[in-house]
């Protein structure tokens, strides 16, 4: 990575932060990829106590994918302030972490090979901010604890483009 397009993109990301209140220790991953065919694809995730923000984008031209893809942030952060930050002040937060490890091992003998593993500490929430959560991150399934009950829930995206709500019990 240049000079020029590492400064471009730290301008860019620290504009995010009137945001925040406190982001003194806080850390974006950047991923910049160029590709055979003269694409440019950048991806940033932000994991913050409260909310992991990610998006990427694909252009022809570095600089445009880094505009679009703060745009895209930007975007998130305000649809989470506006939507959820009230109810998520008085009811409080867990310690949220979000690791990303590389499994390593190979295991040739069994077809069910686990390739990578993430560890995270769940979020008390209700459903209507998970669905927000997974819709932020684009994934098609969120795991939470829910805030009235504590049990740990599963929400996720159904074939039909609506949603499903997985409620586990102790037996």
């Amino acid at each position: 990575m240049t000079e020029a397009i590492r400064n471009y993109v730290q301008k860019k990301l620290n504009k995010l932060e009137k945001y925040f209140e406190n982001t003194s220790d806080s850390i974006a991953h950047v991923n910049l990829k160029v590709y055979s065919d003269k694409t440019a694809k950048v991806e940033v995730t932000i994991p913050l106590p409260y909310l992991v923000l990610r998006a990427e984008e694909t252009s022809h031209d570095m600089y445009a994918s880094v505009d679009l893809v703060t745009d895209k942030l930007e975007r998130q952060i305000r649809k989470y302030k506006t939507k959820i930050n009230r109810k998520s002040r008085e009811k409080g937060f867990k310690e949220f972490q979000f690791n990303d490890e590389q499994n390593t091992k190979a295991n040739d003998e069994n077809k069910f090979d686990i390739v990578r593993t993430k560890h995270f500490s769940l979020k008390p929430m209700d459903s209507e901010e998970a669905v927000l959560q997974m819709d932020m991150l684009g994934h098609d399934f969120f795991i939470y604890e829910d805030a009235e009950t504590s049990a740990t829930n599963i929400v996720y995206r159904r074939k039909d483009g609506r949603y499903g709500l997985i409620e586990a019990s102790e037996k």
